[in-house]
Protein backbone atom coordinates (compact mmCIF):
# COMPACT_ATOMS: atom_id res chain seq x y z
CA UNK A 1 0.00 0.00 0.00
CA UNK A 2 1.34 3.61 -0.80
CA UNK A 3 1.71 6.11 1.60
CA UNK A 4 -1.45 7.96 -0.07
CA UNK A 5 -3.23 5.15 0.12
CA UNK A 6 -2.64 5.11 3.76
CA UNK A 7 -3.03 8.83 4.44
CA UNK A 8 -6.45 8.59 2.58
CA UNK A 9 -7.34 6.66 5.60
CA UNK A 10 -6.64 8.89 7.70
CA UNK A 11 -8.50 11.78 5.84
CA UNK A 12 -11.22 9.51 5.91
CA UNK A 13 -12.12 9.38 9.15
CA UNK A 14 -12.92 13.26 8.79
CA UNK A 15 -14.79 15.70 6.99
CA UNK A 16 -13.49 18.32 5.54
CA UNK A 17 -13.67 20.79 2.31
CA UNK A 18 -10.75 21.91 0.26
CA UNK A 19 -11.12 24.34 -2.02
CA UNK A 20 -8.88 24.24 -5.96
CA UNK A 21 -8.72 27.71 -6.94
CA UNK A 22 -7.31 26.87 -10.47
CA UNK A 23 -10.57 25.41 -12.11
CA UNK A 24 -9.71 26.57 -15.95
CA UNK A 25 -6.47 23.51 -15.28
CA UNK A 26 -7.89 19.91 -16.86
CA UNK A 27 -5.67 17.94 -14.59
CA UNK A 28 -7.17 19.91 -11.24
CA UNK A 29 -11.24 18.67 -12.08
CA UNK A 30 -10.05 15.26 -12.52
CA UNK A 31 -8.42 15.25 -9.11
CA UNK A 32 -11.42 16.77 -7.62
CA UNK A 33 -13.51 13.76 -8.57
CA UNK A 34 -11.57 11.65 -7.39
CA UNK A 35 -11.33 13.30 -4.43
CA UNK A 36 -14.74 12.94 -3.90
CA UNK A 37 -15.05 9.32 -5.55
CA UNK A 38 -12.73 8.34 -2.77
CA UNK A 39 -14.07 9.86 0.01
CA UNK A 40 -11.09 11.73 1.73
CA UNK A 41 -13.00 15.13 1.36
CA UNK A 42 -16.57 16.14 2.61
CA UNK A 43 -16.61 18.64 -0.09
CA UNK A 44 -14.81 19.36 -2.89
CA UNK A 45 -14.88 23.48 -4.38
CA UNK A 46 -13.35 24.19 -7.44
CA UNK A 47 -13.11 28.04 -8.28
CA UNK A 48 -13.58 29.15 -12.02
CA UNK A 49 -16.17 30.83 -14.23
CA UNK A 50 -18.86 28.11 -15.82
CA UNK A 51 -17.01 28.50 -19.30
CA UNK A 52 -13.59 27.70 -17.91
CA UNK A 53 -14.50 24.83 -16.04
CA UNK A 54 -16.49 23.53 -18.72
CA UNK A 55 -13.58 23.73 -20.84
CA UNK A 56 -11.65 21.75 -18.55
CA UNK A 57 -13.66 19.31 -17.79
CA UNK A 58 -14.18 18.46 -21.81
CA UNK A 59 -10.38 18.33 -22.27
CA UNK A 60 -10.37 15.85 -19.18
CA UNK A 61 -12.84 13.98 -20.29
CA UNK A 62 -14.55 14.47 -16.74
CA UNK A 63 -18.81 13.80 -17.88
CA UNK A 64 -19.98 13.78 -14.61
CA UNK A 65 -18.70 16.62 -11.82
CA UNK A 66 -18.88 15.30 -8.56
CA UNK A 67 -17.51 18.73 -7.05
CA UNK A 68 -18.98 21.79 -6.08
CA UNK A 69 -18.31 25.08 -8.47
CA UNK A 70 -17.75 28.99 -7.49
CA UNK A 71 -17.48 31.48 -9.72
CA UNK A 72 -15.56 33.83 -7.65
CA UNK A 73 -15.27 36.87 -9.27
CA UNK A 74 -19.13 36.68 -9.24
CA UNK A 75 -20.01 35.96 -5.53
CA UNK A 76 -20.93 38.21 -2.95
CA UNK A 77 -17.89 37.22 -1.29
CA UNK A 78 -15.40 39.11 -3.20
CA UNK A 79 -16.44 42.25 -2.00
CA UNK A 80 -16.60 41.18 1.34
CA UNK A 81 -13.09 39.54 0.88
CA UNK A 82 -12.02 42.74 0.10
CA UNK A 83 -13.36 44.72 2.70
CA UNK A 84 -11.72 42.16 5.24
CA UNK A 85 -8.03 42.39 3.68
CA UNK A 86 -8.45 46.39 3.52
CA UNK A 87 -8.51 46.31 7.51
CA UNK A 88 -6.08 43.68 7.70
CA UNK A 89 -3.67 44.91 5.74
CA UNK A 90 -4.37 48.73 5.75
CA UNK A 91 -1.47 49.51 8.37
CA UNK A 92 1.08 48.22 5.33
CA UNK A 93 -0.18 50.98 2.84
CA UNK A 94 -3.11 48.83 0.69
CA UNK A 95 -5.77 51.25 -0.08
CA UNK A 96 -9.58 49.71 -0.84
CA UNK A 97 -8.73 49.50 -4.49
CA UNK A 98 -5.64 47.46 -4.00
CA UNK A 99 -7.64 44.92 -1.30
CA UNK A 100 -9.69 44.13 -4.16
CA UNK A 101 -7.21 43.85 -6.50
CA UNK A 102 -5.50 41.56 -4.36
CA UNK A 103 -8.49 39.27 -3.55
CA UNK A 104 -9.36 39.23 -7.28
CA UNK A 105 -6.54 36.72 -7.45
CA UNK A 106 -7.80 33.07 -7.44
CA UNK A 107 -5.19 32.51 -4.78
CA UNK A 108 -6.15 34.85 -2.40
CA UNK A 109 -9.90 34.25 -2.69
CA UNK A 110 -9.09 30.47 -1.81
CA UNK A 111 -6.87 31.80 0.76
CA UNK A 112 -9.80 34.20 2.40
CA UNK A 113 -12.05 31.48 2.19
CA UNK A 114 -9.71 29.48 4.34
CA UNK A 115 -9.67 32.27 6.81
CA UNK A 116 -13.35 32.47 7.26
CA UNK A 117 -13.62 28.56 7.40
CA UNK A 118 -15.55 28.50 4.31
CA UNK A 119 -12.62 25.52 3.76
CA UNK A 120 -10.31 23.62 5.58
CA UNK A 121 -7.43 23.63 3.47
CA UNK A 122 -6.59 25.14 -0.18
CA UNK A 123 -4.54 23.06 -2.57
CA UNK A 124 -3.26 24.72 -5.54
CA UNK A 125 0.31 25.93 -7.73
CA UNK A 126 -0.43 23.83 -11.22
CA UNK A 127 -0.52 26.93 -12.78
CA UNK A 128 0.19 29.82 -10.17
CA UNK A 129 3.80 30.06 -8.92
CA UNK A 130 5.14 29.21 -5.46
CA UNK A 131 5.84 32.74 -4.85
CA UNK A 132 1.95 33.41 -4.98
CA UNK A 133 1.27 30.96 -2.95
CA UNK A 134 3.64 31.62 -0.21
CA UNK A 135 2.10 35.63 -0.73
CA UNK A 136 -1.84 34.47 -0.31
CA UNK A 137 -0.15 32.48 2.69
CA UNK A 138 1.53 35.11 4.56
CA UNK A 139 -1.34 38.05 3.86
CA UNK A 140 -4.35 35.96 4.38
CA UNK A 141 -3.47 33.09 6.58
CA UNK A 142 -0.37 33.62 8.55
CA UNK A 143 1.75 31.10 10.71
CA UNK A 144 0.35 28.76 13.40
CA UNK A 145 0.80 29.51 16.91
CA UNK A 146 4.43 29.11 18.72
CA UNK A 147 5.77 28.96 14.73
CA UNK A 148 7.29 32.18 13.30
CA UNK A 149 8.34 31.02 9.98
CA UNK A 150 6.70 28.91 7.68
CA UNK A 151 8.54 26.22 5.95
CA UNK A 152 7.82 22.70 3.29
CA UNK A 153 9.03 19.34 3.69
CA UNK A 154 8.91 16.34 0.85
CA UNK A 155 7.37 13.54 2.02
CA UNK A 156 9.37 10.48 1.01
CA UNK A 157 7.97 7.45 0.02
CA UNK A 158 10.72 5.26 -0.36
CA UNK A 159 10.64 2.00 -3.15
CA UNK A 160 12.52 -0.18 -0.24
CA UNK A 161 12.08 0.54 3.33
CA UNK A 162 15.03 2.36 5.18
CA UNK A 163 17.78 0.30 7.48
CA UNK A 164 15.90 1.18 10.23
CA UNK A 165 12.33 -0.28 8.83
CA UNK A 166 10.93 3.19 7.58
CA UNK A 167 8.97 3.20 4.67
CA UNK A 168 8.09 7.29 4.72
CA UNK A 169 11.00 9.47 5.24
CA UNK A 170 10.11 13.28 5.99
CA UNK A 171 13.14 16.31 3.98
CA UNK A 172 12.79 19.40 5.37
CA UNK A 173 13.16 22.52 4.51
CA UNK A 174 13.52 21.55 0.59
CA UNK A 175 11.28 24.20 -0.94
CA UNK A 176 10.99 27.36 1.04
CA UNK A 177 13.72 28.81 3.21
CA UNK A 178 17.11 29.24 1.40
CA UNK A 179 18.92 30.15 4.59
CA UNK A 180 18.06 29.30 7.51
CA UNK A 181 19.16 30.75 10.72
CA UNK A 182 19.46 28.27 13.84
CA UNK A 183 15.68 29.57 15.12
CA UNK A 184 14.25 28.80 11.80
CA UNK A 185 15.28 25.81 11.95
CA UNK A 186 13.74 25.14 14.97
CA UNK A 187 10.72 26.31 13.87
CA UNK A 188 11.00 23.80 10.48
CA UNK A 189 11.56 20.93 12.65
CA UNK A 190 8.52 21.71 14.92
CA UNK A 191 6.81 21.87 11.77
CA UNK A 192 7.71 18.88 10.34
CA UNK A 193 6.89 16.91 13.81
CA UNK A 194 3.52 18.18 13.63
CA UNK A 195 2.78 16.96 9.66
CA UNK A 196 4.89 13.88 10.66
CA UNK A 197 2.37 12.50 13.18
CA UNK A 198 -0.67 14.47 11.19
CA UNK A 199 0.24 12.11 8.33
CA UNK A 200 2.26 9.04 10.04
CA UNK A 201 0.10 9.19 13.18
CA UNK A 202 3.84 7.93 14.95
CA UNK A 203 6.29 9.43 17.35
CA UNK A 204 8.92 12.35 15.24
CA UNK A 205 12.67 11.35 14.87
CA UNK A 206 14.14 14.29 13.99
CA UNK A 207 18.15 14.42 12.86
CA UNK A 208 19.96 17.88 12.32
CA UNK A 209 21.69 16.82 9.58
CA UNK A 210 25.64 18.36 9.04
CA UNK A 211 29.18 16.67 7.64
CA UNK A 212 29.99 16.32 11.40
CA UNK A 213 28.68 13.74 14.16
CA UNK A 214 28.69 15.00 17.19
CA UNK A 215 31.76 17.22 17.42
CA UNK A 216 33.64 14.77 14.90
CA UNK A 217 34.51 17.96 13.05
CA UNK A 218 34.83 21.62 13.40
CA UNK A 219 33.97 24.64 11.61
CA UNK A 220 31.93 27.89 11.81
CA UNK A 221 29.25 26.70 9.46
CA UNK A 222 28.57 24.41 12.39
CA UNK A 223 27.43 26.42 14.84
CA UNK A 224 23.84 27.30 13.41
CA UNK A 225 22.78 23.97 13.56
CA UNK A 226 24.29 23.12 16.37
CA UNK A 227 22.58 25.40 18.26
CA UNK A 228 19.31 24.45 16.61
CA UNK A 229 19.58 21.26 17.79
CA UNK A 230 20.27 22.05 21.36
CA UNK A 231 17.55 24.73 21.12
CA UNK A 232 15.03 22.07 19.62
CA UNK A 233 15.62 19.77 22.20
CA UNK A 234 15.45 22.03 25.59
CA UNK A 235 12.08 22.95 23.48
CA UNK A 236 10.57 19.54 23.73
CA UNK A 237 11.60 19.04 27.31
CA UNK A 238 10.44 22.18 28.57
CA UNK A 239 7.29 21.36 26.76
CA UNK A 240 7.07 17.66 27.63
CA UNK A 241 6.50 16.64 23.85
CA UNK A 242 6.66 13.12 22.02
CA UNK A 243 9.51 13.70 20.00
CA UNK A 244 12.90 12.13 19.39
CA UNK A 245 15.89 14.59 18.45
CA UNK A 246 19.93 14.59 18.13
CA UNK A 247 22.43 16.63 16.40
CA UNK A 248 24.52 17.54 14.77
CA UNK A 249 24.53 14.11 13.32
CA UNK A 250 25.81 13.05 9.68
CA UNK A 251 23.16 11.34 7.43
CA UNK A 252 24.33 7.73 7.52
CA UNK A 253 24.06 8.08 11.75
CA UNK A 254 20.82 9.37 11.45
CA UNK A 255 19.08 6.85 9.68
CA UNK A 256 21.22 3.27 9.58
CA UNK A 257 21.49 1.91 13.04
CA UNK A 258 24.39 0.17 12.44
CA UNK A 259 26.18 3.45 11.80
CA UNK A 260 24.68 4.77 14.56
CA UNK A 261 25.98 2.03 17.15
CA UNK A 262 29.86 3.32 15.64
CA UNK A 263 29.71 7.22 15.11
CA UNK A 264 26.80 8.15 17.91
CA UNK A 265 26.15 5.11 20.41
CA UNK A 266 24.99 7.87 22.78
CA UNK A 267 21.80 9.24 20.23
CA UNK A 268 18.39 8.84 20.71
CA UNK A 269 17.78 8.39 17.55
CA UNK A 270 20.04 5.23 17.31
CA UNK A 271 19.51 5.26 13.52
CA UNK A 272 16.10 5.48 13.48
CA UNK A 273 15.72 9.17 12.16
CA UNK A 274 12.22 9.61 10.26
CA UNK A 275 12.57 13.36 10.30
CA UNK A 276 15.88 15.00 8.25
CA UNK A 277 16.80 19.29 8.84
CA UNK A 278 19.07 19.98 6.26
CA UNK A 279 20.91 23.60 7.03
CA UNK A 280 19.60 24.82 4.01
CA UNK A 281 17.78 24.70 1.09
CA UNK A 282 20.83 23.69 -1.28
CA UNK A 283 20.86 20.75 0.74
CA UNK A 284 17.18 20.04 1.05
CA UNK A 285 16.73 20.38 -2.57
CA UNK A 286 19.38 18.69 -4.00
CA UNK A 287 18.48 15.43 -1.19
CA UNK A 288 15.25 15.01 -2.06
CA UNK A 289 15.71 15.13 -5.78
CA UNK A 290 18.50 12.40 -5.27
CA UNK A 291 16.67 10.19 -3.96
CA UNK A 292 13.71 10.43 -6.03
CA UNK A 293 15.97 10.11 -9.09
CA UNK A 294 17.77 7.22 -7.61
CA UNK A 295 16.28 5.40 -5.39
CA UNK A 296 12.31 5.87 -7.18
CA UNK A 297 10.73 7.32 -4.43
CA UNK A 298 8.01 9.30 -4.70
CA UNK A 299 8.44 12.09 -3.61
CA UNK A 300 5.33 14.15 -2.71
CA UNK A 301 5.27 18.16 -2.23
CA UNK A 302 6.51 20.83 -0.98
CA UNK A 303 4.08 20.31 1.55
CA UNK A 304 3.80 23.61 3.10
CA UNK A 305 4.03 23.86 6.90
CA UNK A 306 4.03 25.99 10.44
CA UNK A 307 0.21 27.49 9.00
CA UNK A 308 -3.15 28.16 10.54
CA UNK A 309 -4.46 26.45 7.85
CA UNK A 310 -3.05 24.25 5.50
CA UNK A 311 -2.42 25.95 2.12
CA UNK A 312 -0.29 23.35 -0.28
CA UNK A 313 1.57 24.26 -3.47
CA UNK A 314 2.10 21.72 -6.86
CA UNK A 315 4.58 21.35 -8.82
CA UNK A 316 3.52 23.74 -12.56
CA UNK A 317 4.49 19.73 -14.00
CA UNK A 318 2.21 17.99 -11.81
CA UNK A 319 -0.46 15.43 -12.89
CA UNK A 320 -3.96 15.09 -11.62
CA UNK A 321 -2.52 12.08 -8.97
CA UNK A 322 -0.22 14.33 -7.79
CA UNK A 323 -3.27 17.06 -7.15
CA UNK A 324 -5.20 14.22 -5.65
CA UNK A 325 -1.68 13.26 -2.94
CA UNK A 326 -1.92 17.19 -2.16
CA UNK A 327 -5.82 16.77 -1.32
CA UNK A 328 -4.78 13.97 1.05
CA UNK A 329 -2.00 15.31 2.57
CA UNK A 330 -4.01 18.35 3.26
CA UNK A 331 -7.21 17.30 5.02
CA UNK A 332 -5.21 15.29 6.91
CA UNK A 333 -2.69 17.92 8.41
CA UNK A 334 -5.78 19.23 9.77
CA UNK A 335 -6.09 16.46 11.75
Amino acid sequence: MSAIDRFAERARSVERTIVLPEGQDPRVVIAANKAVDEKVVKKIIVLGTEAEIAAACKEAGVTERKFETLDYMASELLQQFADQMYEMRKAKGVTPEKALAMVSSRIYFAAMMCKNKLADGLVAGSIASTADMLRAAFHCIGTAPGIKSASSCFVMDLASPSPAGDDVLMFADCGVNPNPDADMLVDIAMATSNTYRALIGKQPKVAFLSFSTKGSAQNEILEKITAAAKKFADKVAAEGLDILCDGEIQADAAIVPSVAKAKAPDSPLAGAANILIFPDLNAGNIAYKLVQRLAHAQAYGPVLQGLAIPLNDLSRGCSAEDIYGEIVITVCQTL
